[in-house]
């Protein structure tokens, strides 16, 4: 039989990245003053046609970046080729002001929701860009607030400029081989060019860079944000500056080619498990020049603006990531049929996944899963935009704190489980490189590890929750929520069970973050969990009580598919991350419980090492 005899099947069509999202428009006419929504909405309408349209075209032009160490002659050339439909994905987020925006602050508060909103339609289709874009965003960020006059003006205005012919990129180079995510091993020195000594560009006072950068993933990029050391080994983080480093020289007036200069030699391209695309290298500083940013020795303190966007982006780019996935799966079952046997009847039927309880009943966890970490991403988002534009008041501030390591290792975690849902309901299909839900994974999976593990991040969310203010802004706003909600709203679709949920698990962090809870070594991670499960919660109960207002329901149709929602994420799995977190608390033997563990690992024998 040739193959295009017998069945044949049927492509499924793809959607609208925004119109067709059921999340997404929802999410912002809550969040987006009507008076600056009409243009955002817009604007996200024609920019969601030209990926589905063009961007997503792209994708035969992008292959991985080349490096060329040496020319013929022997010559130390390192010159590194991306490709042309990296170079494309670049352009158009430079020109939809994917970095701009934010900064821009046309619609105050809200412009991170828009710049956000727009991360989320396009990076699906953008094979990773948005990890430089997102660097660039902070170190843009960082300038603002601790750049010198000729930094903002020559450096930060390319950085948020939306003319790709004269913007700047940055990365940013913390990760050394000493410690990885302890930067308080840091190898890198810098030291003060003497005077008269010259500088290539008087942007800053002017330092010398000595060390190895073992990840940096924007090698492509102008400028670069790096931690070094001012002070000796043994001061450990609190000997860090933060300094702005050309990659190519001269920097300005015009953006430089291909080859990287600077004292900069690029040891190997990573070959890594995903995002193929994007150039990550280790690199050599060799007498680097490089410009003091922070003031001197408080260069992990000045780096934090940078780390709190590039975690949001994150978090918001594999919400991005999930929303196709499930797109995908959506649109398969609206198109691929099975035989099925109706009920009563020993005759078969073909049948659309669609129509198959089983099938859809999946779809619909992830639909729910979708939701929740959305509107969790969103609502550290709306609490960024408030903090930048000076809005915020000290509870939203530290619910902010709070929320930035919860949002991004929550995101990472679920949404990556759920992708691979998306994958399974296309069976072998799904499988295939051609519909990119593979690649989406790769992708994905880099930001259960990029900006700090789970593990990293729920001590940073430990740390944040031992400052002056602990829990207790996060707790006020939980009450606050679960208030706002209507009597008769509760009573008349049955929420009292999730309501009486979310009082014991609020309970319950209270007693993992109480002295005698946290000083369990085994509380971090599930504490983590159990935290952005509630905080998911109540922005999903926010919503509720928004959609299910009378005034409103005639118009928003979807509101009893939003309040089951929140019932589903809270009854079908806050309780079971409530009793984890429990369990941990009443261990009676945690060293015991450490030295099994180790047993379990590595066998009968080795003793815990004492800390």
């Amino acid at each position: 039989m040739r193959v295009e005899e017998g069945f044949q099947l049927t492509a499924y069509s793809e959607g609208h990245p925004y119109t067709d999202d059921l999340v997404l428009p929802n999410l912002l006419q809550r969040l987006i003053p009507h008076r600056h929504l009409l243009e955002i909405n817009a604007d996200l309408v024609r920019f969601g046609q030209e990926i589905k349209d063009e961007v997503a075209s792209l994708t035969p032009l992008v292959h991985e970046p080349k490096l060329t160490q040496y020319d013929q002659w022997g010559r130390r050339i390192d010159r590194l080729d991306t490709s042309e439909g990296w170079r494309r994905f670049k352009d158009i987020a430079i020109r939809e002001g994917l970095v701009a925006i934010p900064h821009e602050r046309q619609y105050g508060e809200y412009s991170r929701i828009y710049g956000f909103a727009k991360v989320l339609i396009f990076v699906a289709d953008s094979h990773g860009i948005m990890c430089p874009m997102s660097m660039t965003d902070g170190a843009a960020r960082v300038l603002e607030l601790f750049g010198t006059e000729e930094m903002k003006r020559d450096i930060r205005s390319r950085l948020i400029s939306r003319d790709p012919s004269i913007a700047f990129t940055s990365g940013q180079w913390m990760t050394e081989r000493p410690g990885g995510s302890d930067v308080s091993q840091t190898e890198t020195v810098a030291k003060p060019v003497k005077e008269g000594s010259g500088s290539p560009t008087k942007v800053g006072s002017p330092y010398y860079l000595n060390g190895f950068k073992w990840f940096s993933s924007a090698t492509d990029s102008q400028i670069s944000v790096a931690l070094a050391r001012t002070g000796p080994l043994s001061e450990g983080s609190r000997s860090l500056s933060l300094f702005l480093v050309p990659l190519r020289l001269p920097l300005l007036p015009t953006i430089s080619p291909s080859s990287i200069s600077n004292g900069i030699f690029v040891h190997r391209l990573k070959d890594k498990f995903g995002t193929h695309a994007l150039p990550t290298a280790e690199l050599s500083l060799n007498n680097t020049a490089a410009y003091l940013l922070s003031p001197l020795n408080q260069g992990v303190r000045t780096i934090a603006p940078v780390l709190n966007i590039t975690r949001i982006h994150s978090a918001v780019s594999l919400v991005g990531g999930l929303s196709r996935a499930l797109a995908i799966a959506r649109s398969y079952a609206k198109v691929r049929s099975i035989t099925s046997r109706a009920a009563n009847s020993t005759s078969p039927v073909q049948q659309l996944l669609m129509h198959t309880p089983l099938h859809v009943a999946l779809l619909a966890k992830v639909g729910v899963t979708y939701q929740a970490l959305a509107h969790l991403a969103f609502g550290t988002v709306a609490l960024l935009g408030r903090s930048e534009c000076g809005v915020a008041d000290s509870d939203e501030e530290t619910r902010l704190r709070l929320l930035t390591p919860v949002v991004k290792a929550f995101v990472s975690e679920r949404g990556v489980s759920a992708m691979e849902d998306c994958m399974t309901c296309l069976g072998g299909q799904g499988y295939m490189e051609e519909n990119s839900i593979g690649r989406l994974i790769r992708d994905a999976t880099v930001d259960r590890i990029w900006e700090g593990t789970i593990n990293v991040l729920a001590l940073d969310l430990m740390r944040a929750a031992s400052s002056k203010h602990g829990i207790k802004p996060f707790a006020k706003w939980a009450g606050h929520i679960i208030s706002s909600l209507p009597v008769d709203l509760a009573k008349e679709f049955g929420l009292g069970k999730s309501i009486d949920s979310l009082h014991s698990s609020l309970e319950t962090i209270n007693g993992g973050f109480s002295p005698s809870g946290a000083s369990s070594p085994f509380i971090p991670r599930p504490l983590l969990f159990l935290f952005a499960h509630v905080a998911a919660a109540l922005y999903l109960l926010e919503h509720v009580v928004w959609a299910a207002a009378p005034s409103r329901r005639n118009q928003y149709h979807a509101w009893r598919a939003d309040l089951e929602v929140f019932k589903r994420w809270v009854e079908e799995g806050l309780d079971s991350a409530r009793v984890e977190v429990e369990r941990v608390i009443a261990l009676e033997n945690p060293v015991g419980r450490a030295q099994v563990d180790l047993d379990i690992v590595y066998g009968p024998g080795l003793k815990q090492a004492k800390l």
